[in-house]
């Protein structure tokens, strides 16, 4: 393994600090004597943080600029989050690993309330996310969602300062800021199913780089990879990003893969649900199989209506 410095390329929020320095940490602690470096870049994402994100061009929006900065040789690996990354990445660049994930699951919380369930009729929940909004108003039409964007830490006042009667956040984010104090209730996931890759790291390289790819090859955990590429080839085969209210998630359990998609309608008046297992072999057969069937009870209806 070369001893030449790497350069990791993150975006600047705390969030994505932390997952960055987390990668840092574990590399220093493979290799002591590889020097390492972060470089924060701003993407299209952070500078736009009040319109929805299904309007400023849903995903790719966190990563655009990082992976540019990856083609130019600017830096050598990008710590992104998962559910961030397009489908189709870049000519050249690849995900090198993907790290073992954390609780998959969205987060209600509140300063009045324990539960979703709690909440009183036409109560105020905020979140950026079609997905979140389309499961939400499918078991509580009574609500009211409202956008909310910004940063975690933005979030988590503009819930404080009284804008919203409970926000949905993602459970992974919050843990990995010690945050998890503020969850009211772990939602499961037959009310919210998560999004593609929700609670995973993805490490992107470029495809040549074989150094780089040797260096972060013990970072890579085999069942989230497996749940990851599932996942990720429902979402290519139903077409869809953070414009469309699209959800999925797989696991692996006593040698199976289990995939669970689904697609839904964003005031929720619709919301269709495929689940199927098969073995470890074949996960983008699995997910492709998922998404077929979403597509034949309906699901094309629903994305041909938000195209």
């Amino acid at each position: 393994m070369s001893s030449r410095q790497l350069i990791i390329g993150s975006r600047n929020s705390r969030l994505a600090l932390w997952q960055s320095n987390h990668i840092k940490a574990q590399l220093e602690g493979l290799y002591p004597n590889l020097p390492l470096e972060i470089n924060t870049i701003r993407t299209t994402g952070d500078r736009w943080t009040d319109a929805p994100l299904y309007k400023i061009g849903g995903k790719g929006v966190f990563t655009k600029e990082i992976e540019e900065a990856l083609l130019k040789n600017e830096i050598d690996l990008a710590v992104h989050s998962l559910k961030d990354l397009p489908t189709t990445l870049p000519e050249g660049l690849c995900l090198g690993a993907i790290t073992k994930r954390d609780d998959p699951r969205d987060a209600f919380l509140s300063n009045q309330f324990s539960h979703l369930s709690e909440l009183p009729p036409q109560s105020t929940v905020g979140t950026s996310s079609l997905r979140r909004q389309s499961q939400l108003l499918h078991f509580r039409p009574d609500l009211t969602v409202k956008n909310l964007r910004g940063n975690l830490d933005s979030r988590l006042r503009k819930l404080d300062q009284g804008d919203y009667d409970g926000i949905i956040l993602a459970c992974a984010g919050l843990i990995r800021l010690d945050l998890d104090h503020r969850i009211r209730e772990r939602i499961p996931m037959d009310q919210i199913c998560s999004a593609i890759g929700q609670g995973s790291l993805a490490i992107e390289v470029r495809s040549n780089d074989q150094l780089t790819l040797e260096t972060i090859r013990s970072l890579e955990d085999r069942d989230s990879r497996l749940a990851a590429e599932a996942e990720r080839a429902l979402l290519t085969q139903l077409g869809g990003g953070c414009q469309v209210p699209i959800a999925g998630f797989a696991y692996v359990t006593k040698g199976q893969l289990h995939l669970t998609g689904l697609v839904g309608s964003i005031d929720g008046t619709r919301v269709i649900r495929e689940s199927e297992q098969s073995t470890t072999d074949t996960p983008e057969k699995l997910g492709i199989l998922v998404a077929q069937r979403l597509l034949s009870r309906g699901a094309d209806e629903i994305l041909g209506q938000m195209g």
